[in-house]
């Protein structure tokens, strides 16, 4: 008795207080979300902010204020993004709080109750079912079954007894105990795993990747063309410091397509709303493109193919008895130690259910769960003892083969024997000679919606693996009652023993059981270098290696808080029958975005070329306010009418080469237009007004003609989308044309704008066959595409 009290004995407050002084107390080392203020500096400290801040700091000084107008899709871009990766942040931190639990801890003062971060070591825990552990310890009072899946992958339940290791993250499934704390903070298993997964992890995007360069190479092209149009401007042709600045700084920001960005953010923004309101969590707006053109997709088995409950596959009855006999009495023993039901006691009581099966509502006395004896059991009112749990602890040696000759099971499935047995010792020990009734087989549940989401992805040509941490025979039949293609080769990891081993089960094996966390990288890395895009999905730590490495990651709510901080993408039911969705929306808004860009491209194109043009032959034509009607009529509006529509096609090639082979022949259009207007003008005696109206008047004609181009077939809604934008144009020439420094042309003039438009449209029409028919097979134009996205030196 005194050695029992001598192991209970909790630490006193000094002992606390050493133990904090030192250092070991439990302190929180789940994998963090991002501040607010990480948040907003990745976002407002960019080159793109940067070149259009320093822009309007030049415009300002001139006291040309209208001029600023561009700053509002500057801002609009930073806050929309800034916004939703906040709100996703606030959802997932909401999600970690809601599954915070307080801790029984025995002190010297007494019991308390204490938060998981203010256990110190040797600390005396006191668990129960349902409780996770807080922290590494050792059991010194009770016998419990644990379940570790979101540590392991491993869904059976694992027995503990005196003396045995809990690992932090594991789940108590029956019994309580006393457990003493051994490991802390950065020091438990769940927390070296934690320490390898940080959650800054590079977005992997191709649009991003092209928005990337396309600011990059801008900047690069922009000093010296700015520098030079400035130069000219003010040295040769005799203009002020303002006109000056405003005709370089009008170049600049042309070549900048601010509002690519706009579109993108906003595009984007509105596809994780949209999720939101479906219980998908988008922590990274950029990670919809990524899983829109995932071609494989990992999964773990616990709580994504299954639900992480237990299900009753068959019953079996004895000779001489019927099966509702056999389901009662199964449900008698369970309901009679509901308060300790575990996820086997609970599959039996809504089989129970299913069946109509009526239970007593109270019982003369019930026996737990014990680890040690591995049965449970109970007594009726009217005097009847069941007892049910593993045969040959039942039954005896000759259990086994006593189930086994009521009916046939898979080997896949738990099977358990039901008794009538005379009666419980005090010890809750069976008494004389058990009677046996019946076996049920207990198995995992697959989630109703498993299949189709199985068929949507193995239809799309997604390859479909799974990597777990269970028994590889277990894995394989479930994945195969699911739809995996492939399921029945299996290995099993544990005989992997090096990279070269893993790499040829990469290559044979669609499911891989008895995977590490390290293993589950591994592969994930080796699919990685056969050129693969890479989704995973998982909810325990176990799986939080593997999700930092996937291209696109995708856990549960209700798995470890690691596993959803470091995700892309957090299921807030736990419903994988919402990836689908997912993909599906992807492919809307990167579709969209793909057609919509080429707009913004035609911009930053004809601007560049048209300022190198200008340094030679002045005047460059456009001041800022311009630039910003072309970007609102021809660009802005229409990209967002066209990219919010329906769009389900899949996602095909390269991002950039599919934006550029659209949008280059209109770009040569406006330039050799715009060269002809430059060079002609003049010697028609055409004013520099007039020269700037005409150049705005093509390139808004072309801008319509591309838009018509991408918008077919014409549907009422992009018919309406042109007539709309044609009659802004028109407004703008008439009613507003002070205000954007356009004026009416004479008749001559007016002819010849008319003749050069046709001309333009012709050679925009021509060039476009041309490019769209031939592009995806030229060495010169994929050149141009490796150049654009720095990648001509590889």
């Amino acid at each position: 008795m005194e050695s029992k009290e001598a192991a209970l004995r909790g630490l006193t407050d000094e002992e606390v207080a050493e133990r904090v002084a030192d250092g070991r107390v439990n302190a929180n080392t789940d994998v963090k979300t991002k501040s607010v203020g990480q948040i907003l500096s990745e976002h407002a400290f960019t080159l793109f902010n940067g070149v259009n801040l320093a822009m309007s700091v030049l415009i300002f000084l001139t006291g040309q204020y209208r001029n600023l107008l561009f700053l509002c899709v500057v801002l609009a871009n930073l806050v929309i993004g800034v916004f939703q990766e906040v709100r996703a942040k606030k959802m997932v931190d909401e999600l970690s709080i809601m599954t915070q639990k307080r801790v029984r801890v025995l002190r010297a003062s007494g019991e308390c109750e204490l938060a998981p971060s203010e256990l110190v070591v040797d600390d005396l825990m006191r668990l129960a079912h349902g409780d996770q552990v807080p922290a590494d310890c050792a059991l010194v009072e009770g016998s419990v079954y644990v379940d570790e899946s979101l540590l392991t992958g491993e869904s059976v339940p694992i027995a503990k007894g005196i003396g045995d290791e809990l690992l932090s993250g594991s789940f108590i499934e029956t019994g309580s105990l006393v457990a003493r704390v051994t490991r802390v903070g950065r020091e438990g298993y769940a927390a070296k795993i934690n320490a390898e997964a940080k959650y800054v992890k590079a977005v992997k995007s191709e649009i991003l990747d092209t928005l990337r360069a396309i600011i990059k190479l801008g900047t690069i092209i922009l000093v010296p063309l700015g520098l030079g149009l400035f130069l000219r401007s003010l040295l040769m042709d005799g203009g002020t410091i303002e006109s000056a600045i405003l005709t370089s700084t009008s170049a600049v920001l042309g070549m900048i397509p601010q509002g690519l960005l706009l579109l993108t953010s906003s595009v984007l923004a509105i596809a994780t709303t949209r999720l939101a309101h479906r219980q998908v969590l988008v922590q990274q707006p950029y990670c919809v493109e990524t899983l829109a053109r995932v071609d494989t997709l990992c999964l773990d088995k616990t709580g994504t193919i299954t639900s992480g409950q237990m299900e009753v596959s068959g019953v079996a009855c004895a000779a001489g008895h019927g099966e509702d006999e056999v389901v009662r009495a199964f449900a008698c023993a369970a309901r009679a130690n509901a308060q300790d039901a575990n996820d086997t006691a609970r599959a039996l009581l809504g089989a129970a259910e299913a069946r109509g099966t009526v239970t007593p509502e109270r019982y003369a006395r019930a026996v737990p769960f014990s680890s040690a004896r591995k049965y449970s059991g109970c007594v009726t009112p009217e005097g009847e003892c069941y007892a049910i749990g593993a045969a040959a602890f039942v039954l005896g040696p000759e259990g086994p083969a006593m189930a086994d000759a009521c009916g046939t099971f898979d080997e896949m499935e738990r099977v358990m024997v039901c008794c009538r047995v005379p009666g419980f010792s005090r010890e809750g020990a069976i008494e004389g000679e058990p009677e046996l009734l019946g076996c049920v087989a207990i198995r995992d549940q697959i989630r109703p919606t498993a299949p189709a989401t199985m068929e949507y992805f193995r239809e799309q040509g997604v390859e479909l693996r799974v990597i777990s941490g269970d028994d590889p025979r277990t894995v394989s039949a479930i994945a195969e009652r699911a739809g995996v293609p492939g399921a029945r080769a299996y290995v099993d990891a544990s005989t992997l023993e090096d990279e070269a081993a893993i790499e040829d089960a990469v290559d044979r094996y669609r499911v891989l059981g008895r995977v590490t966390p390290q293993q589950k990288r591994d592969l994930v890395r080796a699919l990685h270098r056969r050129g693969r895009t890479v989704a995973m999905t998982g909810d325990g730590v176990n799986d939080v290696l593997a999700l930092r490495e996937a291209d696109c990651s995708v856990s549960m709510a209700s798995g470890s808080a690691a596993a959803r901080n470091v995700s892309e993408i957090v299921l807030a039911d736990n419903d994988f029958s919402h990836m689908p969705e997912v993909v599906a929306e992807g492919r809307r808004s990167i579709n969209n975005l793909q057609r919509s860009a080429s707009l913004f491209l035609v911009k930053t194109v004809f601007t560049a070329a048209l300022a190198l043009i200008c340094i030679f032959m002045p005047p460059y034509p456009f001041i800022p306010i311009q630039m910003s009607l072309i970007s609102t009529t021809v660009i802005g509006i229409p990209s967002f009418v066209l990219a919010l529509e329906p769009n389900h096609e899949r996602i095909r090639g390269n991002f950039l080469a599919n934006v550029l082979a659209r949008s280059l022949p209109a770009s040569l259009a406006i330039v050799c237009a715009l060269f002809v207007e430059l060079a002609l003008g003049r010697l028609l005696d055409h004013s520099f007004a007039e020269i700037s109206t005409v150049c705005m008047m093509i390139t808004v004609v072309i801008g319509l003609a591309l838009i018509c181009r991408i918008s077919r077939p014409l549907t009422p809604l992009r018919s309406a989308l042109l007539v709309a934008m044609s009659g802004l144009v028109l407004l703008s020439y008439t009613v507003f044309g002070e205000f954007f420094h356009v004026v009416r042309l004479a008749p001559d003039v007016a002819v010849f704008t008319v003749v050069l438009a046709a001309l333009s449209i012709t050679l925009f029409e021509w060039t476009s066959r041309i490019f769209l028919a031939n592009y995806e097979q030229s060495a010169l134009f994929a050149r141009v595409v490796r150049f654009v996205e720095g990648k001509d030196g590889e």
